[in-house]
Order: structure tokens, then sequence, then C-alpha cells
């Protein structure tokens, strides 16, 4: 058992969704388990909250507040988090006082996603570290000089990414000059095993979003894309040639691309029944026979070996994954409940691979999720790191 105080940054405030709190719980959870005192703390320096249901940000957070906090008290953080009000600047939760004595008594601050822009009482800590769980467009503006970039990047002291292969030969995306300490999402392997072994739904699934704007790249003059529409219009093919039932919960609800994708045989399912809650979406994925995805252009078509911590969930809680080819299966074995593809002849495989014999498929995704995504393996390596 480890000892000291470790405050956590997010966004789970800001993104009320589902995947995104479970992303959180499982670095406070792990954290605490390894013997540290966690706190969790949001500031998103003035912005707004999305409201999922609106489908826009608004200024209020209670909605979002109350989602959020609920969570955090089912797992014995109801007096350990603070939020800063976009209006009025106010903290909620602890108070601005205490939130100060934390950052200033903190053994390490956890810049999760990179979602804090950080002041001068997170710059002045004894550890700031970056972990990024979204790579690109960081790195490449670190790479072009761009100013507020380095700015940001100098106030952290250790640097850690999902993009696993970032900083070798077979990865384009830039290092901008820093020293990336690679890691993988974690997860709390008990929160899904009870999944393990269960009878599933006879249907792969996956939960998203369509179309992400904001974050596109160049490198060397070649466009790359934040988004996974694109990749998914590209396996059209996938249900028919596999003759698997497959659905993805998503924001697509009308359109063209919502044409092609059910004319192709995909069953479209509104995201918010999946995305709003906790439980539902554990549920979701748990109740799945698998997981088939694609990967957003940006970490894909650069050999990242970036590794979503959706589907690492679908692993720990036994279902197969098949999602497209990143350069993770550089460093993840493959071929045995987790498939990597780059067209739709070889997702279709995959899935026909798992449906021959799914209990194995089944076994060898829960081992994998045990070797390479427990939480106590992957924190105590960043703990390490920061001297804790």
């Amino acid at each position: 058992m480890r000892s000291g105080l470790i405050v956590v940054y997010h966004l789970s405030v800001k993104l009320p969704f589902a995947g995104i709190i479970w992303q959180l719980l499982h670095h406070l959870i792990g954290f605490r388990r390894l013997g540290f005192d966690v706190y969790y703390l949001e500031d998103g320096g003035g912005e707004w909250v999305y409201d999922p249901v609106a489908e826009t940000f608004i200024p209020d957070p209670k909605r979002n507040l109350a989602v959020v906090t609920s969570a955090l008290a089912r797992h014995g953080f109801e007096d350990r988090w603070a939020f800063r009000d976009p209006q009025s600047g106010e903290y909620l939760g602890i108070s601005k006082a205490a939130c100060m004595r934390l950052l200033g008594d903190a053994d390490a601050i956890i810049n999760l996603c990179g979602a804090l822009d950080p002041g001068e009482e997170q710059t002045n800590a004894r550890c700031l570290v970056y972990l990024g769980t979204d790579p690109g467009l960081f790195q490449v503006e670190l790479e072009q000089g761009n100013p507020e970039a380095i700015r940001y990047a100098a106030a952290h002291k250790l640097f850690f990414t999902y993009a696993y292969n970032l900083g070798s030969a077979e990865c384009l995306l830039p290092t901008g000059g820093l020293e990336w300490k690679p890691t993988r999402p974690p997860v709390l392997l008990d929160h899904w095993a009870d999944f393990v072994g269960r009878a599933d739904s006879g249907v792969f699934t996956t939960v998203g979003t369509w179309q992400n704007k904001g974050q596109d790249i160049e490198i060397k003059g070649e466009h790359y894309s934040w988004s996974k529409h694109l990749n998914f219009m590209k396996m059209l093919e996938v249900p028919n040639r596999s003759g698997q039932k497959i659905e993805l919960a998503t924001g697509l609800r009308s359109g063209a691309d919502y044409e092609r994708m059910n004319s192709a045989g995909y069953r479209i399912r509104s995201a918010m029944a999946t995305s709003l809650d906790p439980d539902e979406y554990r549920n979701y994925i748990g109740s799945s026979r698998g997981e088939f995805t694609v990967a957003k252009d940006v970490v894909a078509r650069t050999g990242s070996g970036w590794f979503s911590d959706r589907s690492a969930c679908y692993l720990a809680a036994g279902r197969p994954v098949v999602t497209q080819r990143t350069g993770f299966e550089r460093t993840l074995p493959t071929g045995a409940g987790l498939f990597c593809f780059g067209n739709a002849q070889e997702a279709a495989d995959a899935i026909c691979s798992i449906n021959s014999d799914y209990a194995r498929h089944s076994r060898a995704a829960r081992e994998i999720a045990n070797e390479y995504f427990d939480a106590g393996k992957l924190l105590k390596e960043i703990a390490e790191a920061a001297g804790l």
C-alpha cells in the first residue's frame, strides 16, 4: 500500500456522459485502492457545461452535477469533490480555501484528459501529471511551436499518453519535443466481473459520437480527421458478410449516413439511453455479445497505438472486441478475444471467428483485461513515476 495525497482533475461535469464518468471512477477508485488519499476537482475556466438532452452548452451545471456527484457518492467520494461554477466562479462542494490547501499539500495532481488549464496553484504543485487520452492536436501544436501549447506543456512535469507508440518510428504523430510515457486505459476489473460467463444479447454493439469536429490535424501535408464516422462508412458490408447483428448507440438519427447504415444492416440506437446513466452504460456493455467499432482517423492512420477505454470495459466484462487497427496490435495480443482489422472483410472474418467458439474468445477477452488493463497495475506505474 502507498500513502500520499492525489488530486485528480477531469471534465465529467462539463461532459456528463456515462463513459466519461466511468473513466473518472476508474482513476479515483483505482488510486484509492493503492492506498492514496484521493480528491476530485473540476475547473473548466469559466466554460459552460454540455447539456446532452438539449445537445448544447449551457451555463447552469445543476443537472450535470447531480449525475456526477451521485456517482461519486455511491463510490465513497461524496465529500471529496469540488466544481468551480462557470457563472459565479464559486466553488461547489469543497470550499475554495480547502481546495487551495489540497493543491498545496498534494503529492501529485493528475490532469486527466488535459481537462485543466493550470494556474499558479497547480503549476507550483510537487508533480503535475498530464494524462492524455485523445492524442493528436496537442502534439501537432507543440511541434508547430504554438506558444499556447508550449505554455500549457511547461506547467507539467510528466506526460502520459494512450498513444502507446508515440515516439516510435511506427507512429506518425510528433512528440512535440516531450518525453511521453505510454499507458493504457485503466479498468476496475471487479466492477465488470459479474458479466463474465453470463448470457449475452446476441448483438455486437458500441457507444459513441457519430461525428466529432474541431480537432482535425495535418502532418506533412496529409489531413487526418478527428472523427469515426468516415471509417464507419467504409464498413457498410460487415453485417451482411458476418451475418451478425450490429447495433450502434449513437446520436445519428437521420440523414444520408443514417439511411446508408440502416440499409447496410446496422441497427441505430439512441445513445441517450446508455450515455446518461453510468449503470445503464455498464449494463449495455455487459449484456452485449461483443464490441464492433472503428477508430478516429487521427489515431488509426498515424499508427498511434491508441486503445479505447470503452473497449477495455468490454474486455473486462468478458466481451470480445473487434476494432480498427491503430498500431495497438504491436503491444497487445490479438486473434483471441481481441481482433484488429483494416477492411470490412477482415472485420467480418473476426466476428465469424468469435462466433465459432464464443466461450473461448470470451475467456480470452477477460484475460487480456486482467493482464493489460488492470487499474491497479497501470495507476501504480503513474504513481511511481510521480515519485509516490
